[in-house]
């Protein structure tokens, strides 16, 4: 154990999720359904497979040796963030950027974190004095900062010009809202129990003579071959309605530059959701903790980003006040996080 090395792990993996869509920003000429299915490509088959096969030995044979039940919860679970994927658009539409982050991150960091313990029946060791405790109190301020950082886009929007809010929140509906933002959150958070779920797969690759930094790479493969069948599919359906499969072979399109940004971001955007397997094992029994610093990294990471990028330029000190202490509660959080693991051990 080394539960500081794996809170550090986490953080950087939330340095990955919360940058890996700037190279998008260098698309051109290309369709969203077309270098997103690049992306996914990339994120969820490619960087995986290639990964898991250079770190675990035999690792045909370990699936073939795996139990069907698990390989098919990992799987739909990583289906179910799919889907969490495709609705946290529309979650946003009707909520607006603000509100529909405080609510969307909070169920998903809450739920990816706790409902997997509630499974397993182990929710009462969170309540344990020590460790137990401590864990649970920094999965809460996690969400604390979460919901800071959401006030913190409400008040945003809330100073802008009238013309321009409408713009940008032109079908608000609470109602509506908050039924996606649930689903949304709920099936975001499927892939924080695919992930955590899959203890004879790690158990089967250190088996197989893998060490247990990558024990969790076949994990991590079947979970997102779930989430790019329906990411796959919507593409490829969007591309045939659309009429932009001629896109990879666009002659007024650099065709090989978007590959190679969209190539990027998979590559970025799978590396957070390597450093949560990769630091699972360094925390011992507090590697459930991993999910709620992994969201609350990327959501802290993000702002700063948003920050330099000048996007809170123009705002209030109320509001940025707002965002830096849902900031520096983020903070707070991951490290209470490494502390907790340090109890444990």
């Amino acid at each position: 154990m080394n539960p500081v090395l794996g809170t550090m792990i986490f953080v950087l993996g939330g340095l990955a999720g919360a940058i890996f869509t700037l190279p998008f920003k260098k698309e051109k000429g290309w369709a969203w359904e077309s270098y997103w299915m690049v992306y996914a490509i990339i994120a969820l088959v490619v960087a995986p497979v290639t990964l898991a096969f250079l770190t675990v030995p035999k690792l045909c044979s370990l699936f073939i040796a795996a139990p069907s039940k698990e390989l098919v919860y990992c799987y739909l679970c990583g289906a179910a963030w799919g889907f969490g994927g495709i609705t946290w658009g529309l979650m946003i539409r009707y909520l607006g950027v603000g509100l529909g982050l405080a609510i969307g991150c909070g169920i998903c960091s809450a739920a990816g974190t706790l409902i997997p313990k509630i499974i397993q029946g182990t929710f009462s060791t969170l309540l344990e004095p020590g460790a137990g405790i401590v864990s649970l109190a920094g999965v809460v301020i996690s969400i604390i900062g979460i919901v800071l950082v959401g006030m913190a886009g409400m008040s945003k929007e809330g100073e802008l010009p009238e013309e321009v809010k409408k713009k940008a929140v032109a079908e608000y509906n609470f109602n509506k809202g908050i039924m996606v933002a649930i689903f949304s959150g709920l099936a975001s958070a499927g892939l924080g129990f695919g992930l955590q779920g899959g203890e004879s797969l790690a158990k089967l690759a250190l088996d197989h003579g893998a060490s247990s930094a990558w024990q969790g790479m076949p994990v991590l493969v079947v979970c997102l071959l779930g989430g790019f069948t329906v990411n796959g599919i919507l593409c490829l359906v969007l591309n045939i309605k659309n009429k932009t499969g001629g896109d990879y072979l666009k002659k007024d399109a650099p065709g090989l530059t978007n590959i190679l940004w969209a190539s990027l971001a998979g590559l970025l955007w799978v590396c957070q959701f390597v450093a949560f397997k990769t630091g699972e094992p360094l925390m011992g029994k507090q590697a459930y903790v991993g999910w709620a610093v992994l969201m609350g990294s990327s959501i802290m990471f993000s702002g700063v980003l948003g920050v330099l990028l000048g996007e809170w330029k123009g705002t209030s000190a109320k509001t940025r006040g707002l965002l830096w202490a849902g900031l520096g509660i983020l903070l707070i959080s991951a490290v209470i996080a490494g502390y907790s693991g340090k109890l444990a051990g």
